[in-house]
């Protein structure tokens, strides 16, 4: 397993699906899974996935500048951070944001789900 590759199919898929449909997201988070969005913890997957859908904007566009990620502990999960800016439908400015997903891997497909997601936007 490549842990940058994985990553990066990981963040493209995710993003992908974010800007597209935001509730096809839900299959990447189960009941353990928390987020926190900009200070809110939301737990299990049809929270979080309801959370993501009730965002007050029904496009956007996110640009990815840098992805980082890291093995986390004996069970093979990883750490995936993520830096780029957001673009709003009918806004002029993008927004810069931030976000951390711990992945888990899943037995035994060998896929992964988010056992943990923070974001937050970065005002400058």
């Amino acid at each position: 397993m490549d842990p940058d590759g994985v990553a990066k199919q990981f963040v493209d898929h995710y993003y992908t699906t974010f800007d597209a449909n935001r509730t096809g997201l839900g299959n990447l988070y189960q009941e353990s899974s928390m987020l926190t969005f900009e200070g809110q913890k939301i737990q299990g997957s049809t929270n979080i996935v309801a959370k993501l859908t009730s965002l007050p904007f029904q496009q956007c566009k996110h640009s990815i500048t840098t992805v980082d990620c890291q093995p986390s502990g004996p069970a093979n999960g990883m750490l995936v951070f993520v830096s780029g800016n957001l673009q709003l439908s009918g806004e002029q400015h993008t927004l810069k944001f931030s976000q951390m997903f711990h992945l888990m891997p899943t037995a035994p497909q060998g896929n992964f789900f988010v056992l943990n997601d923070i974001f937050r936007l970065n005002y400058a």
